[in-house]
């Protein structure tokens, strides 16, 4: 639309790739789109984003809960992200070590 938004990592709930682009979505509900691959947008972003699926990159500091065996993450923002197979028990492994909350 003609304009550059700067956004900081910490306030990236996650991120989904289509092609070429990428949607970026935000802990105010809000998402951008960008005309960059997942994987170049991955390649600047901090440790704690993790790849999840081939279309999803998720900040785990936004991770609120683990649903339908591990194979659903929800998000803050209330969004809902897909765990590929390949990757549930990777995933499990980085989120029991790397999220200091307290878990019911």
């Amino acid at each position: 639309m003609g304009r550059t938004i700067f956004l900081t990592p910490d306030i990236i709930t996650f991120l989904e790739g289509e092609g070429n682009y990428t949607f970026i979505y935000t802990n105010a509900g809000k998402r951008y789109l960008v005309s960059k691959t997942l994987k170049s947008l991955a390649e600047l972003l901090a440790n704690n984003f993790i790849r999840v699926h081939k279309s999803y990159l998720v900040n785990s500091d936004y991770v609120v809960e683990r649903m339908e065996d591990d194979r659903m993450l929800k998000m803050a923002c209330g969004k809902e992200v897909i765990v590929s197979r390949r990757k549930i028990k990777e995933i499990t492994g980085i989120l029991d070590h790397t999220n200091r909350r307290i878990s019911a």
